[in-house]
């Protein structure tokens, strides 16, 4: 059974396979992270711990019984009890609900762990998957998404009040 966990310094290598194998799947609905993010990883991996153990973000991985991640779920922008949700999920296991059941986890990690609020989440228009996602977790539309935060597509932010979860 997949098993959602805190991201940390062993979990790089994983991460990167996962990235690389899933690239063009990733690119297909949301913008490529870039060559440079690939050339950059490990000083930019080590940003992302820096960032979780300053307390500003809170980064997630979704790993298999054989240690592959099958997914990232990441809390960042911290602010008033708010937070933003990114994630993404292994090309392989799309479609089977694993990034609902994820999401969900993470819905209650943020409020037990993170004490969180309020969750927000963008996607884009063209993005169907990811918005059936955010709806069965919970989370509603509120507005349109600026395309600078998808990559230059529209879309739409979505948010999950916390304090109405089961």
């Amino acid at each position: 059974m997949p098993e959602l966990k805190r991201l940390h310094a062993g979990h790089a290598p994983a991460v990167l396979a996962f990235e690389v194998a899933n690239r063009a799947y990733f690119a297909a609905s949301v913008s490529d992270r870039g060559d440079e993010f690939f050339d950059e990883f490990a000083d930019q991996y080590s940003a992302l711990l820096a960032e979780q153990e300053a307390g500003i973000g809170a980064f997630y991985v979704l790993v298999a019984e054989d240690g592959s991640v099958l997914g990232r779920f990441n809390l960042y922008r911290f602010r008033d009890g708010t937070a933003d949700l990114g994630y993404r999920v292994a090309q392989h296991v799309a479609g089977r609900g694993v990034a609902t059941a994820a999401v969900r986890e993470l819905c209650r990690l943020a409020v037990g762990q993170h004490e969180l609020r309020t969750l927000r989440a963008a996607t884009s228009h063209d993005n169907a998957a990811s918005q059936r996602v955010l709806t069965k977790a919970g989370f509603v539309p509120v507005g349109p998404a600026d395309p600078a935060d998808l990559g230059g597509k529209p879309g739409t932010w979505y948010q999950h009040d916390l304090a109405l979860q089961p």
